[in-house]
């Protein structure tokens, strides 16, 4: 998955360029017509990122120029003023890896009441002050400027002026997109994830995806392949796979395979064993849990007597010995 997602960051035009073609191809409703979809908010202060992103250009470009004429890595960054940190992962890709976008991307106080904002646009009320005291009545708790910002995309996607509030005759139908934007999070999981749950739409999504670069996708091959292995439990093709990802063009695959050959002899181990520790991180996760339920509400007599005093658990008995624990100390909670 990491090694997915610095792939993906790296092409992010890659994933604009699918979420592209996903947009262009409209949304189909419950009658068989076609809808518009709605295009995405602009984004804020482009001129600022804009700027920001040829300063990083800039620096990345001046790392590999000192980092080829013999430069360590520690050294660059004394010169430069930045971080190791940032000079280690600019030596990563010989391109400027993009920032990762924020997860909450695309959430919207917004989001529960478009499909009333929609069905009333596309019914013919394209006032945005009246739609807005109308989703006040339903319980909307955000602003005015929210609505009308969005109310400006959906004139966009008519193709009517940004303040033209008369239609026009024959208007299309605008619709949200039924896919979220693809970030590079979601394209790493719709690559390694089991094929039986990918509906038709994400085959065509990671069809598209591996036209838009070699690199994208030899990365989305040896991933889907390594996952198969490890599924499969096929320790024969573990050496073949690693030689592949070696002699890949793929940095990142690069670094995952030289991880997994330091730890060669548990990575095999965890490919031909039918045995897992998943129980034992189970309990573990569970305890933590517990211990942070009591933090600040009990002591560690009680804490004591939950896990350490447990009794074991009797022949013929079925509950946990932990849950036998809880119970009796409901007492000394009290």
């Amino acid at each position: 998955m990491e090694a997915l997602e610095q792939v993906f960051h790296t092409h992010q035009t890659a994933l604009a360029a699918v979420n592209d073609a996903i947009r262009r191809q409209g949304v189909p409703l419950v009658d068989g017509t076609v809808a518009v979809a709605v295009p995405p908010p602009p984004p804020t202060g482009q001129e600022k990122t804009a700027q920001r992103r040829a300063r990083r250009v800039e620096c990345h470009q001046q790392v590999w120029a000192l980092h080829d004429r013999g430069w360590p890595g520690h050294a660059i960054a004394t010169h430069l003023g930045i971080g190791k940190n940032t000079v280690f992962r600019y030596l990563r890709t010989t391109t400027l890896p993009e920032r990762r976008r924020r997860r909450d991307r695309g959430h919207s106080v917004l989001n529960p009441y478009k499909p009333y904002l929609l069905e009333r646009w596309n019914a013919g009320c394209q006032d945005a002050l009246r739609l807005y005291g109308e989703l006040q009545q339903r319980g909307y708790p955000g602003s005015y400027a929210t609505v009308a910002r969005y109310a400006q995309r959906l004139r966009q996607a008519q193709g009517q002026a940004p303040r033209q509030r008369r239609p026009r005759p024959t208007l299309p139908v605008v619709a949200e997109p039924p896919q979220r934007l693809l970030t590079a999070r979601q394209a790493a999981w719709l690559v390694v994830r089991h094929e039986e749950p990918r509906t038709k739409d994400d085959a065509q999504q990671l069809a598209q995806l591996c036209t838009q670069h070699a690199d994208v996708a030899e990365a989305i091959d040896l991933a889907q392949d390594f996952a198969h292995l490890v599924r499969q439990r096929q320790p024969q093709q573990l050496e073949p796979w690693l030689a592949r990802a070696a002699k890949s063009a793929v940095g990142a695959f690069q670094r995952f395979a030289k991880g997994l050959r330091d730890d060669y002899d548990a990575i095999k181990a965890g490919v031909t064993l039918p045995w897992s520790n998943g129980p034992v991180e189970g309990q573990i996760t569970r305890l933590k849990l517990l211990k942070r339920q009591m933090f600040g509400r009990a002591s560690l007599a009680l804490l004591e007597r939950r896990f350490v005093l447990a009794p074991e658990r009797a022949p013929g008995q079925g509950q946990h010995p932990l849950a036998l624990s809880e119970v009796q100390a409901r007492p000394a909670a009290a």
